[in-house]
């Protein structure tokens, strides 16, 4: 076992532990057929008989989702998902939260598909108030279409955390307090979409999707959602509770394991983050950039 291994489980055991849930505050099933419905192309989506597994496929017809039942105001979300392997480029494979309304809030992971051989390209958004423009990417460290790994979202009052295999790899702090949107209000559902971007999400829209290659197929196991319902009334969802264990205090920022691997994300696995381009800004960036980040 080398360095990287110990570290890696020792980060792996710590955040488990950190991540404690009650019991109580789970609301998924563990079944796609009861906890979602199906958005669009049923015939595209497939699965299991058990309900515990489910595929969504895209070719020259059609791509298709999937959403959840229910709505969600914080909590965290876990995911195994599996990207679609080989010569992708073009296809898009959505993973978020979203209220759906007009001035929408939105939590987005978009993995981009890429040609044979290139890695994976995780882009990550934030929608509040009906505005984004708040897109950073990472080179996955892993080849993602090979075996299932775990994509997460924990969303609470402080701050909103995108983790892949507990390893943070992007944190929106909430700066409400100095002008800056954060998502705080508005319910949102969780919804899976695999679809035809080839005019921009490989290399701007240079390398266009190959249907010889297809059918293209995701697939996904496994989920847990850990969240508050939405039944009407934020108050409940924005309470700090033993069911609420998002919104505690503990759970405000990263813990200092988790700072390392965040900072170790950002140094050999960042390849675009809004916040440094001063040329699509016009040397105006927008607030939040100037604020910690932790």
């Amino acid at each position: 076992m080398n360095n990287y291994t110990i570290i890696f489980f020792f980060f792996g055991f710590v955040s488990s532990s950190l991540f404690q849930f009650s019991v109580a505050s789970i609301v998924s099933t563990g079944d796609f057929n009861k906890d979602f419905f199906v958005l669009w192309s049923p015939n595209h989506v497939n699965t299991s008989d058990d309900g515990k597994t489910r595929s969504l496929k895209l070719d020259q017809e059609s791509g298709a989702g999937f959403a959840s039942n229910q709505m969600f105001l914080f909590g965290q979300i876990d995911m195994q998902i599996k990207l679609v392997p080989g010569d992708s480029a073009g296809t898009v494979l959505a993973f978020y939260l979203t209220s759906d309304q007009p001035n929408r809030d939105e939590i987005d992971l978009e993995f981009l598909g890429n040609v044979s051989g290139q890695p994976y390209i995780l882009q990550t958004n934030i929608y509040a108030d009906g505005l984004d423009n708040r897109e950073e990417r990472i080179h996955l460290w892993f080849d993602p279409t090979k075996d299932f790994h775990i994509y997460s979202v924990l969303w609470n009052l402080h701050q909103i955390v995108f983790m892949v295999d507990t390893i943070p790899i992007r944190v929106y702090k909430n700066h409400a307090d100095k002008g800056v949107a954060f998502p705080r209000w508005q319910p949102m559902s969780l919804k899976a979409t695999l679809w035809n971007g080839d005019s921009w999400a490989t290399r701007g829209g240079q390398d266009k999707i190959d249907w010889k290659n297809g059918p293209f197929i995701a697939s996904f196991r496994n989920y847990k959602i850990d969240a508050c319902v939405w039944k009407g009334n934020p108050r409940f969802c924005r309470a700090s509770s033993s069911n609420n264990w998002w919104n505690q205090y503990k759970f405000s920022s990263l813990t200092s394991i988790q700072r390392r691997w965040f900072k170790w994300v950002r140094k050999y696995h960042l390849i675009y983050d809004y916040c440094q381009d001063n040329e699509r800004f016009q040397s105006n960036l927008p607030r939040e950039c100037s604020l910690p980040k932790y």
